[in-house]
């Protein structure tokens, strides 16, 4: 536990490190999001993913609104679908003018990164979230499973905003 939480901690800083290519907001995430409808468990079906997700198998993020704030604990199992039960707890608050499709993520305060909603389906089926320098990605479904027409129109997509898609992993959800 100790690891992962290190391992988090490190992600946070390098995720608020800024650098050259970064595109302007309105050219990137989604024009905004209800966070009662995005509330409630998503399984993590494809990644670019941060250091602290190695290892990592059956990744779910669950998102609940506490007045403010969205708690958000990203939980997975390490090594096997049968490994340890990995789980990390934080608030994400939205970015003001956003209208809740950019949100900072606080694991360990005072640190924060940004975590942007780039796709979202119109009924909350899927979403992908991304970052503004392109280092992470998430593809995300209330499922365990994506049909592969919308998996493949969402790796388009995360493309066209210039993420590194040929280093997105499919994550193993063969989890009970």
């Amino acid at each position: 536990m100790r690891y992962f939480r290190m391992l988090a901690f490190i992600t946070l800083i390098l995720l608020n490190c800024s650098g050259p290519g970064e595109l302007k907001v309105d050219d990137h995430s989604v024009a905004g999001v209800d966070l009662a409808r995005y509330s409630g468990l998503w399984y993590e079906i494809a990644s670019l993913p941060a250091r602290f997700q190695e290892g990592c198998v059956c990744s779910t993020a669950e998102y609940r609104v506490i007045g403010d704030y969205v708690e958000v604990t990203n939980s997975c199992r390490q090594e096997s679908p049968q490994g340890k039960l990995r789980r990390v707890t934080g608030k994400a608050r939205p970015v003001p003018g956003s209208n809740n499709s950019r949100l900072k993520v606080t694991f360990f305060w005072p640190f924060s990164g940004d975590y942007w909603i780039v796709g979202l389906d119109p009924d909350y089926r899927w979403a992908m979230v991304g970052h503004p320098q392109r280092k992470y990605l998430w593809i995300l479904s209330r499922k365990p499973e994506l049909d592969e027409k919308t998996f493949a129109a969402l790796v388009e997509r995360a493309r066209v905003l210039g993420y590194p898609v040929e280093r997105l992993r499919r994550s193993d959800q063969s989890c009970d």
